[in-house]
């Protein structure tokens, strides 16, 4: 069986799946067997033969350099530029557990770390018609830990603070956090990433800076982060 984590944000855009398409990309180049999965993504784009592409896994995809087909990658691929649970609804295709957890579990099979994505942040609705679904659903049936990306920016000690202690009252475990569009030497940047350790309890395991092509951080401490 492989080894797995669970990446969630503090909200839209902070650079989630740039950040694990760098943790990706280390594994890989450690010739570690690796695959990217997401249960749902929305805002895709139709490619000529009509089909949608699942953006996010070709970004990942591009980033790592892992080979893993792109129809392994994500069993609910939307049109719709809106939450999941919007987007599934509005396209008459509503997302279940037993399907991401079924190709969650191929992937497990077959490669040896596998790196689950989650859509937006932590409480981003992958359903809710007849069917509750939450992302913290589906981390609980995975048995996953998280990581969490957070934006180095102003207002990331609010979204920070606020996403830990949401997973922490929730029972997810969160082995740390992983700023993006971090700045060195900026004194609001430097600022956060100090108040948010202090005010999470959480270590801050690595930063990246825009155009950042490696993750800053050991391959025995990234690789120890999965279970």
């Amino acid at each position: 069986m492989s080894k797995k984590i669970f990446i969630t944000g503090t909200g839209t855009d902070v650079g989630k799946s740039f950040v694990t398409g760098l943790m990706i990309r280390k594994l890989n180049e450690n010739k570690k067997k690796s695959a990217y999965y997401k249960a749902a993504m929305s805002g895709n784009e139709r490619g000529a033969d009509g089909n949608l592409i699942p953006g996010d896994a070709v970004f990942v995809k591009t980033i790592s350099g892992i080979s893993q087909p792109l129809s392994e990658m994500c069993p609910y691929v939307y049109e719709t530029a809106v939450s999941p649970h919007l987007a599934s609804c509005i396209e008459e295709n509503p997302i279940r557990m037993d399907i991401v957890r079924q190709g969650f579990d191929a992937l497990c099979q077959k490669y040896d770390y596998v790196t689950m994505e989650g859509s937006g942040g932590i409480l981003c609705p992958l359903s809710f018609d007849k069917i509750k679904l939450q992302l913290e659903d589906v981390i609980k049936e995975l048995n996953l830990s998280c990581l969490l990306i957070a934006d180095a920016g102003l207002g990331t000690i609010n979204a920070t603070t606020l996403t830990a202690a949401y997973m922490r009252s929730n029972n997810i475990p969160v082995k740390g956090i992983i700023f993006n569009r971090f700045r060195p030497g900026d004194i609001l940047h430097e600022d956060n990433l100090k108040m948010c350790g202090a005010m999470t309890g959480l270590e801050v395991l690595a930063c990246v800076k825009d155009g950042d092509m490696e993750l800053d951080i050991s391959f025995d401490l990234l690789e120890s982060l999965y279970e």
